[in-house]
Parts: structure tokens; sequence; C-alpha cells
């Protein structure tokens, strides 16, 4: 890791220096947006868990899953975070004056877990609603970016997190759609209520079918 740290400190100096140019209110919305994207991407799975709820077994699926798949991604991060050990750069690199406050010694930098979990929620909320796509990848760069500027991560620690966060979410939503969707197709039949409304009406049919016409 050390040659690795070594090859971006640079280009981290060069990212923090930039976010000391940045006039204060802006430096403060990257400091409130490193936590704020947490929330929001929270709030978009609700969301598309509520559409989802009307559509086919399979696209509920998805919708769980998304959340899951990036939970999956975090505990993948933290545990690399306990074996790697790497120093945050706010401590480790000469001369670094971040943002806001170093992280305890620790707590690790390598990779980001911030940029794991907004790669993993941005992927996953994508499958799940692709329209969405537009909106949540570039929330998850702009986190993963945010987390350098403030002077907490090496810009390897970013990368590597939304590569982590990436594939963690799509192999999760590979492997579980097809026995959630079944899952789903029996909540909606189960006479528990509970259940039922979790998993959703599904697509409504016609209260009526059309005349036979010979």
């Amino acid at each position: 890791m050390e040659g690795m740290t070594s090859v971006d400190s640079d280009l981290y100096l060069d990212i923090l220096d930039f976010g000391h140019s940045m006039p204060e209110w802006f430096q403060k919305l990257a400091e409130i947006w490193t936590e704020l994207g947490l929330l929001l991407f929270a709030a978009l799975f609700v969301v598309a868990w509520w559409r989802a709820r009307r559509g086919d077994p399979s696209a509920l699926a998805v919708a769980v899953l998304a959340p899951l798949g990036t939970a999956v991604a975090y505990v993948i991060s933290e545990v690399a975070k306990s074996s790697i050990t790497e120093e945050r750069p706010c401590r480790a690199v000469k001369g670094a004056r971040p943002l806001i406050d170093c992280p305890a010694h620790g707590d690790w930098s390598f990779p980001s877990n911030h940029a794991t979990i907004a790669a993993g929620a941005a992927v996953g909320l994508m499958l799940a609603w692709r329209v969405i796509a537009w909106l949540t990848l570039p929330m998850a760069l702009l986190m993963a970016f945010s987390r350098v500027f403030v002077g907490v991560h090496y810009p390897h620690d970013v990368a590597t997190g939304l590569v982590l966060g990436t594939l963690a979410s799509l192999v999760v939503i590979k492997l579980g759609t097809r026995p959630l969707a079944a899952l789903a197709t029996t909540m909606r039949g189960s006479s528990i209520g509970l259940l039922a409304w979790f998993a959703g009406p599904g697509q409504r049919r016609a209260a009526h079918a059309a005349p036979y016409v010979r």
C-alpha cells in the first residue's frame, strides 16, 4: 500500500489545495454532502421499493436487493479496512490540511466506506429504477470526490470504493433476483397482512375480462 499511497499523495494534495481555494460556503457544502448523500440514497431506496410494489415480482426483488447489495458492499469494505490498515492521508501526508477533523487513528483509510456505499446504492437504484441513473450516478461520483476534497481519503481509496460498491451490488442483485422474486410472489398471496402489504399488489388486472367475440 505504501507504493500506491505515494503515487497519488501529490494528487491528494492538489485536490486539497483546490478545496482550500474555494469559498467557505462551498467547503461547508462539500462537508455536508459527504453525509447528506447517504440519507438521500436511503430515501431513494424507499421510493424505489414503493414504486416496485406495483410492478412484477422481479422488479420488486431488485428494489429490495438494492439496499442489501449496498450493505454487503459496506461489510466487505469494513473487513478490507481492518485488514489493510492504511493510515488516513490527513495524518500520513506531510503538509496535509484537511477541511474537516481527521478521523481518529484506527479509523483506517482504504477503501473509502462512503464511496463504496455510494456506488453500491447508485448501481442498485439504477437497476431497480432505470431513469434515476441520471441522478444516482453523479451523486456517487460527487460523494466519492468530496471525501478527497475535504481531506480524509486518498484518490485511490475512493476509486477502489467505487469499484467495490459497483461489483458487490451487481453480484447480489444477479444472484438474488430469481429467488427473491419467487418469495415476493408467495408474499403477495399471503394471508399475513404485513407480508402482503410489503410485497404490494403487483400489476392490477382489469376488473372485467373483455367479452368473447366469435
